[in-house]
Parts: structure tokens; C-alpha cells; sequence
């Protein structure tokens, strides 16, 4: 993970669906699939199912499987209540929330926490300073950030370092990152290089969008028609995804691999990503998913999806 030494698998296992639309028996085959592929890194956040989804997690790591085997991240900073969610990434509530984890998880640390937005409420000081309690007080292993810009990033990182000789440092940046959207690169993507910091890339397969499922129809077991998830899916069910989906489509036909192993070979070749979480529902979906490692793109094909999903830079991203 960038240049510490905290080291996680180049797919992580998502799991904003447990306990809502993956059960407990195909959550327990999931996690012992992905284990079993070298796998090791587990990603949720305290608002996943309500904490229902820790509380899965935690269930499987008291039977299924040891807390050794897995590294564990969670986020904090977002709570879910009868008006919608509210962002609180203050001292209080970052750590509140990061108490709750570890009780739904059932241990007494996770390996990485992360702040999981922005809070405009709440200066950045004030956010670096519970992820450094997070570590000093053993809560927490390694912290980063989710969601946020490059400067936030630059500016915690800053803050940590400069706090003196504790060994408590920026470690992680988690942000959507696939064909479907490429923004990090602008800023993201050089601050984290030139900071030493690992990218997580949640959503690598744009939603869902990058299996191709919805090229000619919208199943109706899938997210996009699930009254919960339809709005997460809706932004890249346009024309401009469109042309995107149809390339990966075309390389997948050509190369006799699934569309989504596509899509994930052409992220997990990309400059500064850790570890790209991949979140499926069922056992079958994570198979395909894991199929994806093996899999190194000829340049002509990671060309031409790089050429078909480019950005649009301006200034000041380019001079």
C-alpha cells in the first residue's frame, strides 16, 4: 500500500451488499473463495446494511475464517438516520463510529480506517487528528482517506507527518476509479505517487456497468433495477458509458475472456492502485471477478481503451 508496509491483495473483497442482497451462506463462500485465490483484503464502512454488514463480517470472523487472515478496512464519518445520511468526520464522530465497527466486527482493531467523505463542518486538522488517535490508541493499524480531493490529501498527509515522531502516517486513498470514471487521474492519482500513498479503487466495474449486463436489457436481478441501488447505477447507463462498454465488449470477444476481466486487467495495470474492491453478490459474480488476476492486456487493446475512455483535461492539468 504506496510505501508503507502494510501489504493487501491486488483485488479486495467489497461488501456493500452483505447482509441486504448476499446472505450469510453466499457471504461465508465468498470470503473463503477469495481467500483461498490469495486474496486478503476486506473492505467495508460502518453504513454498509446499516452496520448489518460488520456485523456479517464479524459473525464469519468469530467461525468462518481466523482475524489473520483478512486485512480489514473499514470507514467512518457517515451515519444513516430518518433525513438521509450526515456527514460527521469530526474528532467525536470519527471516532464514535470507529468504536461501533469494532464492536460489530467483533475485534479489537481494524487494519485501515478510513475517513469516509469530505465534511465541510469540520476542519481537516480536526479529521487528521482522530485518525492519529485511531492509531496511537490501537484502534487502528494504518488511516486514509475516501472520497476526498487531491489537496485534502496532500494536506492531511502534511499534517501527519509534521505531528513529530509518532509513526503515524497517511497510508490510503479510496475513490472510484474505472473506464467509466477516470477522474482521479487528473489530481488523485500524481498526489498519491509523489506521496507515497496506495490507491483503492472502489466500483472498478463502473456499477456494474463493465460486465456488459446492461448492453441490451436491464436484468431484473440486477442493481440497476434494485429500487436501493437504481440511482448508484443510473449516471452510466448514457451513451457516452455506452461506447465504452461496447469497446471492453469487443476486447473480451477478441481475447476469449468476460468483459469484466477486461475492465479489471485494464485498472490493475494502472499507475499507483494498491488494490482495486470488487463487490459481488453472489459466489458465481466473485469467481469471475478473481478470474481477472492472470489476465495482462496487449498494448494495443489497453491503448484503445485508454483512447475510448479518455479524459477531458483543461487547465491546469494541462498547460
Amino acid at each position: 500500500m504506496g510505501r508503507s508496509g502494510l501489504r493487501v491483495s491486488v483485488l479486495g473483497l467489497g461488501t456493500m451488499t452483505w447482509a441486504r442482497d448476499t446472505d450469510e451462506l453466499d457471504a461465508a463462500e465468498q470470503l473463503r473463495d477469495f481467500l483461498d485465490a490469495g486474496g486478503n483484503l476486506v473492505d467495508t464502512a460502518a453504513t454498509y446494511g446499516d452496520g448489518d454488514a460488520e456485523r456479517l463480517i464479524g459473525s464469519l470472523l468469530s467461525g468462518t475464517v481466523h482475524r489473520d487472515e483478512v486485512v480489514l478496512c473499514t470507514k467512518g464519518g457517515v451515519r444513516g438516520g430518518p433525513g438521509g445520511a450526515t456527514v460527521d468526520a469530526s474528532r467525536g464522530g470519527l471516532l464514535a463510529d470507529l468504536d461501533a465497527s469494532l464492536e460489530r466486527l467483533g475485534t479489537d482493531h481494524v487494519d485501515l480506517f478510513l475517513a469516509a467523505c469530505p465534511d465541510p463542518a469540520t476542519p481537516l486538522d480536526e479529521t487528521v487528528s482522530a485518525l492519529r488517535l485511531a492509531v496511537s490508541s490501537g484502534r487502528a493499524r494504518y488511516v486514509g482517506l475516501a472520497n476526498h480531493p487531491a489537496w485534502a490529501a496532500a494536506r492531511a498527509a502534511t499534517l501527519l507527518t509534521g505531528s513529530g515522531a509518532d509513526g503515524v502516517g497517511l497510508t490510503a486513498l479510496e475513490l472510484e476509479y474505472s473506464l467509466l470514471q477516470r477522474g482521479v487521474e487528473r489530481d488523485v492519482v500524481p498526489a498519491a505517487s509523489a506521496l507515497g500513498l496506495g490507491v483503492l479503487a472502489w466500483s472498478p466495474l463502473g456499477r456494474g456497468v463493465l460486465t456488459g449486463k446492461y448492453r441490451r436489457s436491464l436484468p431484473a436481478d440486477s442493481r440497476a433495477a434494485s429500487p436501493h441501488l437504481a440511482a448508484f447505477v443510473d449516471p452510466y447507463l448514457d451513451d457516452t458509458s455506452s461506447a465504452v462498454v461496447e469497446a471492453v465488449a469487443t476486447a473480451a470477444d477478441g481475447l476469449g475472456r468476460a468483459p469484466l476481466e477486461v475492465a479489471l486487467a485494464w485498472l490493475l495495470a494502472r499507475e499507483a492502485l494498491a488494490s482495486a474492491v470488487v463487490g459481488a453478490r453472489t459466489p458465481a459474480q466473485l469467481r469471475t471477478s478473481l478470474a481477472a488476476v492472470d489476465l495482462e492486456l496487449p498494448g494495443e487493446v489497453h491503448g484503445a481503451l485508454d483512447d475510448v475512455s479518455a479524459l477531458e483535461l483543461g487547465y491546469p492539468e494541462r498547460w
